[in-house]
């Protein structure tokens, strides 16, 4: 029986850069486009007899803004995954979007290569809070993208949302959650914002000019958000992911729950055959070494037992199922509570953890301090 992974394939390009964003990403890269590809098939060519006993059960196309591409290397890409390796009929497979790049022909042309699952990057329903964030869209753009892709067919659609963001209210977050609802997606992804280093949004906060809701504003927007979307049926099924019946994202669970992925692409992270990694980093070096695994790969890391513990613990638990006692057993032959009997007494004493049945979970209070608690899980 052949064992399963999933693939991503990174898209470094976009239309312009957001104003949170430390993606590996570049705006006003159109001539790589064409060389980019190219080197994304000599990788794929390089990975051919290494998953020649894998089947692929998801595909993952993200970015930057990989609809960004012409639809006809989106195609080039799309045909040689399925001549390269072995692909489930039943496979899902995602490409990620923004409004504005997805005309009715591309979207069109996605479908026919085999694309079933479409993520859109909406983040706001209100044009003055797109405009505040540095996207390059508007609402009606949008509606517009989200109207075509229902004609052509697309049934599994995920919405990106954003909320704590700068001179956002409570009210402009209900909004956006109330119109997305409306729309009915099988399935959204709400983000808290998050300011990194490096972006301008660090810099203008670290320099006193972003005004952003407070801590308990924000607090109450994810409270508010998972509150109206489990009434409108809605599971909740990771801190920030929601879903319809049998519409979970089957390429993010493969993260959450430590299965092997192989990353394709500049800057692409991989977890395969117990080793973690990730590809060159610089566009022009990797677009000249894809033909080369060996020097196109950085950092690999074994994943050994203490590793291999605390990933299961903190990817595990962002899923509000949490984590099988079971599962811990049967990966590890040692019983979640040899290793880590301390910490989860600990925590279920300070209500951020529970037991249930043969699980262990987050709380509500919990989901809402998630970093603080999956801290408590790695060992010294």
């Amino acid at each position: 029986m052949k064992k399963t992974i999933g693939l991503y394939i990174h898209i470094p390009f976009c239309k312009s850069k957001c104003y949170y964003c430390d993606f590996l990403s570049k705006p006003n890269q159109e001539d790589y486009f064409q060389a980019y590809v190219q080197a994304l098939d000599k990788e794929m060519l390089a990975y051919h007899k290494l998953l020649s006993d894998y089947v692929v059960t998801s595909i993952f196309i993200g970015g930057g803004t990989p609809t960004i591409l012409p639809i006809e290397l989106l195609q080039k890409i799309g045909i040689r995954l399925g001549e390269l390796f072995f692909i489930d009929p039943k496979a899902e497979f995602t490409i990620e979007s923004n409004p504005g790049t997805l005309s009715f022909e591309a979207l069109s042309g996605l479908k026919k290569t085999g694309v079933n699952r479409l993520s859109i990057g909406l983040q706001a329903f209100q044009n003055r809070l797109l405009k505040k964030l540095g996207r390059a869209h508007t609402l009606e753009q949008f509606l517009q993208n989200y109207e075509n892709a229902l004609k052509v067919g697309f049934d599994n659609i995920n919405i990106d949302l954003m909320f704590g963001l700068p001179e956002q209210e409570t009210r402009d977050w209900e909004e956006s959650l109330l119109k997305v609802i409306q729309l009915d997606p099988p399935h959204l992804s709400c983000y808290s914002l998050i300011l990194e280093e490096g972006t301008p949004f660090f810099r203008m906060w670290d320099q006193g000019h972003l005004l952003l809701p407070t801590e308990d504003d924000t607090l109450q927007m994810y409270r508010k958000c998972i509150q109206m979307l489990t009434d409108a049926g809605y599971e909740h099924y990771e801190i920030s992911n929601f879903a319809k019946p049998q519409r979970k994202c089957k390429h993010n669970l493969r993260y959450w729950n430590c299965d092997e992925y192989v990353g394709l692409g500049v800057g692409a992270h991989s977890y395969f055959q117990g080793i973690r990694y990730h590809n060159q980093e610089n566009l022009a070096q990797y677009i000249k070494e894809s033909y080369c695994l060996q020097k196109l790969q950085k950092d690999p890391q074994a994943i050994h037992a203490k590793e291999a513990y605390e990933e299961y613990m903190f990817l595990g638990l962002r899923l509000i199922q949490g984590v099988s006692k079971e599962e811990f057993y049967h990966r590890f032959q040692r019983s979640m509570e040899e290793v880590y009997g301390s910490v989860l007494q600990k925590l279920v004493k300070l209500g951020l953890l529970k037991e249930e049945e043969n699980n262990v979970k987050l709380t509500k209070r919990g989901l809402e301090v998630g970093n603080v608690v999956f801290e408590q899980f790695l060992l010294e």
